[in-house]
């Protein structure tokens, strides 16, 4: 994934047209671009400090870690208040690693491999976790479309459901380290790629791609508005389609790379365990970061993000129950993605 860093180009070139006030929507193109392999060096970070702890802590390392991107660059759009954008990525993010990274990587590694086999009891349990959280997320919402008046009460239950959603999380840690064996490869291989990096040259990586990512974001957000007046797309679609992607392709890639070697069971930690982490680590986590900065975040989403986001979950949990895939199947995933991604470009909540 070395070649994703060549878009590192793009962020002096959005640092110093923010300063030279350059067009808005050159900004966020080259703010988003560079987002990209500075995502992609925090995760190297990452798995490299996960390779010098035990299993079971760098598991939980890549657990705490795992979507940081992305949670920067929703807490600055939090703080600019665009707080519709922030539940657009919660929604993309699920939708893209259930449907998009999944549905490519069954694909692609059926297309290779043929028909590819897991665990499906593993996968079983994850999609039956994975249909709770999305349940826990979408219960706000109908709970506030059935009453009239319920601002408040509406608020009070978005805590409530973030309080319990972290809880669920933390569990599902701890049910996962004690009852499988964690899986070390992904760290490993990572390692095996960038070899030599000591602990302080992994922090210094990690602190370096978290402050190049604070700052990019901050651009990125700054550019929004001026982006969706200009280009004529919603501020729902960015939130939808460009966070989610611009914020996990290194991820992603790793997916698609697991499952091109015939090693699903990775594909498939990696994309799944991504979308679980979302809904009940990262948007709980959004509900109360969002008191700190004075714009309050309620889990309230509009019906067309409850009914993609429940179809998503379900056709992914429909292909993969067998334990069995094969490329027919990342098409129909695929398929998916593509038709709510051309709704949601249209869409105007």
């Amino acid at each position: 994934m070395r070649y994703l860093n060549l878009l590192l180009v793009c962020a002096p070139a959005a640092i110093v047209g923010r300063f030279l006030g350059w067009s808005p929507t050159w900004l966020f193109i080259l703010s988003a671009l560079a987002v990209i392999p500075a995502a992609g060096l925090l995760g190297q970070a990452t798995e490299e400090l996960a390779s010098h702890t035990s299993p079971r802590a760098g598991g939980l390392l890549n657990a705490t870690l795992g979507n940081a991107a992305e949670l920067i660059i929703t807490v600055f759009a939090i703080r600019a208040g665009l707080l519709e954008l922030v539940k657009a990525s919660i929604t993309g993010s699920i939708l893209g690693n259930v449907l998009l990274v999944m549905g490519l990587s069954v694909f692609v590694g059926g297309l290779k491999n043929g028909e590819q086999t897991f665990d499906a009891r593993h996968a079983g349990v994850n999609a039956t976790q994975l249909i709770l959280a999305l349940l826990a997320l979408v219960i706000p919402s109908l709970f506030f479309f059935a009453h009239t008046e319920s601002e408040g009460p509406v608020e009070w239950l978005s805590l409530g459901t973030a309080v319990t959603m972290l809880v669920v999380y933390a569990l599902g840690l701890l049910f996962s380290f004690r009852h499988t064996s964690p899986e070390p490869a992904l760290g490993q291989e990572v390692h095996a790629e960038h070899p030599g990096m000591s602990v302080g040259q992994a922090l210094a990586l990690l602190v370096g791609a978290t402050v190049l990512i604070a700052w990019l974001s901050e651009i990125l957000v700054a550019a929004v508005e001026h982006t969706v007046a200009e280009l004529g797309v919603s501020e729902f679609f960015i939130g939808i389609i460009v966070v989610p992607l611009v914020g996990n392709v290194a991820e992603h890639a790793v997916a698609v790379q697991a499952a091109w070697k015939d090693r699903m069971e990775l594909s498939m930690a990696v994309s799944v365990g991504s979308s679980l982490q979302i809904a009940l680590f990262v948007a709980p986590v959004l509900v109360f970061l969002s008191l700190l900065l004075g714009h309050p975040l309620t889990l309230v989403f509009n019906q067309f993000e409850i009914v993609a986001l429940f179809g998503g979950s379900l056709i992914a949990a429909l292909v993969f129950q067998d334990g069995r895939s094969n490329w027919l199947e990342g098409v129909q995933l695929l398929g998916v993605y593509v038709i709510l991604a051309l709704a949601f470009l249209f869409l105007r909540p």
